[in-house]
C-alpha cells in the first residue's frame, strides 16, 4: 500500500479501530471513513447504560461503512468479530485510571491480555496485513540523553519507586508496548507502534478529552489541582497523529517504533503565546498558577525516524489551540 492509493477510494478495504469512542479513536474513525475505508470500531459499554455514539454514527459515510462492536480488554476474545475480515487494525484502546481506583497490576494485566488477544485475533483472521498500536510518550522516559528517540524506554522500577502521578498508566503502557512488540515478532504479525506526545486540537467527542483539557489548563483553569508542567511541553495535533497511524499502515517499509511529536514549548513561552494570541482570556491566563515538574529534566522528542519515512506534519501550535477553543466554544465550555 502507498499514499498514491488514497485517491482510489473504491479500492479501500476494511480496518478495525479499537477504542473508537475516545478522542483519538473517534478522530481516526472519521478520517478513515473520509478516505474511503470501511471501518469496524469497538467501544466498551456500561452494562447498565447505553453509550451515546451518535457522534460516530452521524459521521459522513458511517451509515454505509461503519460498524460498531462492543468489546472489552477484560475479554480479549470479544474483539474477534470486529477484526474478522480486516486488512489492518489500529489498536488505540487502553485502560486509563489516573485516580488509582484499580491496582497497577490489574490495569497492566488487562492491557497486556487484551493486546495479546487482539494480536492473536489478527493472526487467526488471515487477512490482517499490519497492526498499528498506539503507545505513549510515557513509554520513552529513559536513558541519560536530552534527546529522546525510539531506543528510549521508561524505567518501570523507577516509576514504581517514585509513585509519580499517573504511574499506573505509565507502567501499563510501557509494559504493554514491550510485550506487543515481542509477541508480534514471536507469532509473525507485522506490528508498528506510534508514540504520540501531548495530543491537542479539535475533537468530535461530546466531552472535552483529558489531553485537550490538560493542554487548555491556562485558559480553563482547574478546581481540584494545580497543573504541573514538564520543563519542555511536546504537542502534536490530533489530525497529525491520526494521519501518522494511517501513513504507517499504508507504508510497506514501516517497522518498529515511531515517535510522533510536532511542537515543543516551555511553560513560560506557552503562557506568553496564549496571552499574545488569545487576549480575550488574559484574566484567566494571568491568574492561573502552575508549577514545574522538578523531577523531570529538560528533554526533546525526536521525530526524525517518522520524518525519514516521508511523513510530514501539517499543523502548528496555533492551529491546535484554535481548533480546541472553537470546539469548546461550540459546546459552551468557554
Amino acid at each position: 500500500m502507498n499514499r498514491g492509493d488514497m485517491e482510489e477510494v473504491k479500492e479501500k478495504g476494511k480496518v478495525c479501530v479499537t477504542g473508537g469512542s475516545g478522542y483519538l479513536g473517534s478522530w481516526m474513525v472519521m478520517r478513515l471513513l473520509q478516505l474511503g475505508y470501511s471501518v469496524n470500531t469497538t467501544i466498551r459499554s456500561h452494562p447498565d447504560r447505553k453509550k451515546d455514539v451518535s457522534y460516530l454514527t452521524n459521521l459522513q459515510g458511517a451509515q454505509e461503512r461503519l460498524h460498531i462492536y462492543n468489546a472489552d480488554l477484560h475479554k480479549p476474545q470479544s474483539f474477534n468479530t470486529a477484526i474478522e475480515g480486516c486488512i489492518g487494525v489500529f489498536h488505540v484502546a487502553h485502560p486509563i485510571d489516573f485516580e488509582n481506583k484499580e491496582t497497577e497490576e490489574t490495569i497492566t494485566q488487562r492491557s497486556i491480555d487484551g493486546t495479546i488477544g487482539i494480536l492473536l485475533a489478527c493472526l487467526e483472521s488471515k487477512t490482517v496485513k499490519r497492526v498499528v498500536y498506539t503507545s505513549s510518550a510515557a513509554t520513552v522516559f529513559g536513558g541519560n540523553s536530552n534527546i529522546i528517540d525510539e531506543s528510549s524506554w521508561t524505567d518501570v522500577d523507577l516509576i514504581r519507586t517514585s509513585k509519580a502521578f499517573a504511574s499506573s498508566y505509565t507502567i501499563s503502557k510501557t509494559l504493554t508496548e514491550k510485550t506487543a512488540l515481542e509477541f508480534a515478532e514471536k507469532i509473525g504479525i507485522d506490528l508498528v507502534t506510534v508514540i504520540p506526545t501531548w495530543i491537542h486540537g479539535p475533537f468530535i467527542t461530546p466531552q472535552i478529552p483529558d489531553s485537550v483539557r490538560s493542554s487548555m489548563e491556562m485558559i480553563l483553569g482547574h478546581e481540584n489541582y494545580t497543573m504541573s508542567y514538564p520543563p519542555n511541553i511536546p504537542f502534536v495535533h490530533v489530525d497529525d497523529v491520526t494521519n501518522a497511524h494511517i501513513f504507517l499502515l499504508e507504508n510497506s517499509n514501516a517497522k518498529g517504533r515511531y515517535i510522533c511529536s510536532a511542537v515543543e514549548i516551555t511553560p513560560e513561552k506557552l503562557a506568553e503565546f496564549l496571552l499574545t494570541r488569545y487576549p480575550e482570556f488574559q484574566k484567566q491566563i494571568t491568574e492561573y498558577t502552575w508549577t514545574s515538574r522538578e523531577d523531570l529534566k529538560w528533554c526533546s522528542f525526536s521525530s526524525k525516524r517518522l520524518l525519514e519515512t516521508g511523513f510530514k506534519y501539517k499543523y502548528s501550535l496555533e492551529e491546535m489551540f484554535n481548533g480546541a477553543i472553537e470546539c469548546c466554544k461550540h459546546r459552551n465550555m468557554l
